[in-house]
């Protein structure tokens, strides 16, 4: 064989080659980010289970030549799709909002005033031990999940927001939806997480926070009523004991946002799972956990 023959195999092979290449690099992203998709979320157990049986019923059923189960498990396969977005319909609800996030205000000024607005709320209401259960809405609309409420729509402050969570107010239980600048809804009941492994001691309004956290990606802060400790809920992670700077630093982060342009590994590397991981803020004092929900 001359080099001409050589060359011209490898051209081939390069040639009709290519294309099986191809998708085979395409599956395994695609399982790799599916994998990093379903980690960490409620659905992972259930995945776990579900590749396991499905593994040991192909092993079987291939050995022993079962043909009727080998069928009956195919035609099973066809309708994962729908398990799949019946399983992890919040999850994916969620990821298709973000990848078309809009901005929640119209410019960084305007959102740090509106920060500010959470963060003067949170310190009156933390020094004279009011409850306070506040949902700042993003691309998720809350109106979706939250039950009844009553419609406020007026600008948010301070002293409104006080005046809400006023104990002897007739709307001062449940939560207050926050869309943009203004107080869109209060006495709002949010849904309660359904986590099994969270500390006994959290209250109806801290599940609250975490369950519409899990659910949308809202960002939830709480101030306790027995404490007046203050917290956050977002992506299912919840953050205790805080101070007004950690809070500070944490809102900002979330909704000051970046213009430089992350890339697709990066991307889905913070947002792990579309939304189910979330890193610590650096700035939080020792003394303030984050307890994962």
């Amino acid at each position: 064989m001359t080099i001409l023959d050589i060359l011209q195999n490898v051209w081939l092979l390069l040639r009709d080659g290519w294309r099986p290449a191809l998708e085979i690099t395409i599956l395994a992203v695609g399982i790799y980010y599916a994998l990093i998709f379903v980690r960490g979320t409620r659905g992972w157990p259930i995945v776990v289970g579900f590749l396991m049986v499905l593994l040991v019923l192909t092993v079987v059923t291939t050995a022993l030549d079962l043909r009727v189960l080998l069928w009956l498990l195919t035609k099973f396969l066809t309708g994962l799709a729908i398990a799949v977005l019946v399983i992890f319909q919040p999850e994916l609800r969620r990821m298709l909002a973000e990848l078309g996030n809009l901005p929640l205000f119209t410019s960084a000024t305007e959102t740090r005033e509106n920060i500010e607005v959470i963060i003067q709320t949170a310190e009156r209401l933390s020094e004279v031990k009011i409850g306070a259960l506040i949902a700042i809405e993003q691309s998720i609309q809350l109106a979706e999940v939250v039950e009844s409420g009553v419609v406020v729509d007026c600008q948010a402050t301070p002293e409104m927001l006080e005046t809400i969570f006023f104990p002897n107010n007739a709307i001062h239980d449940g939560g207050v939806i926050i869309r943009g600048d203004r107080i869109a809804k209060a006495a709002c009941i949010f849904p309660l997480t359904r986590r099994q492994d969270l500390n006994p001691s959290l209250g109806t309004r801290h599940r609250a926070a975490i369950g519409l956290s899990e659910e949308t990606d809202a960002v939830v802060v709480v101030v306790s009523e027995e404490t007046g400790s203050i917290s956050y809920a977002y992506k299912g992670q919840l953050g205790r004991g805080l101070s007004l700077e950690h809070l500070r630093a944490f809102l900002t982060t979330v909704f000051v946002k970046d213009p430089k342009s992350q890339s697709l590994t990066e991307w889905l590397r913070t947002r792990r799972g579309f939304g189910w991981f979330h890193r610590p803020v650096a700035s939080a004092k020792p003394g303030a956990p984050v307890a994962k929900a």
